[in-house]
């Protein structure tokens, strides 16, 4: 069973974003900073983790930078979930080594439709087929 973290300071958004996987087949976690954030993807070993970007601790940009250059956390999966939507954002957010990227407020079916794609994406065994798998899911989807 796909293990998903959430990472969001807001305890309604957590709470939200957690309703939308109910029922799903997902198991969930949920966690309020930064620093947390790592430390659950070192110990629970999530198969992906929404990212919120503006949490205490440690930025979302800064726990992406940090998962990537761990090889026990680099390959776990991560959508940042953000109210930021400037293209600056999204470009750091890239940078930073997410693989993908939400605006809020999220759409139950668009957020659904990202994870669906971005686990299946993950089973292709190098990136250029990851990549491909993951835009075919989605354009599918829309």
């Amino acid at each position: 069973m796909p293990r998903i973290l959430i990472a969001d300071d807001n305890a309604p958004n957590a709470d939200l974003l957690e309703a939308h996987l109910d029922g799903t087949g997902y198991e969930t976690k949920v966690v309020f900073n930064g620093e947390d954030t790592l430390a659950a993807a070192r110990s629970w070993q999530p198969t992906l983790i929404l990212l919120d970007v503006m949490m205490p601790k440690m930025s979302g940009f800064e726990v992406c930078r940090r998962l990537r250059a761990d090889a026990a956390t680099r390959d776990i999966a991560v959508l940042m979930v953000t109210a930021l939507d400037q293209a600056n954002d999204v470009e750091t957010a890239v940078e930073a080594g997410t693989d993908d990227f939400l605006t809020k407020p999220i759409n139950k079916t668009e957020l659904l439709l990202r994870i669906r794609a971005m686990l299946e994406s993950r089973e292709k065994p190098n990136d250029i087929e990851r990549a491909l798998t993951y835009i075919g899911r989605v354009q599918q989807g829309l």
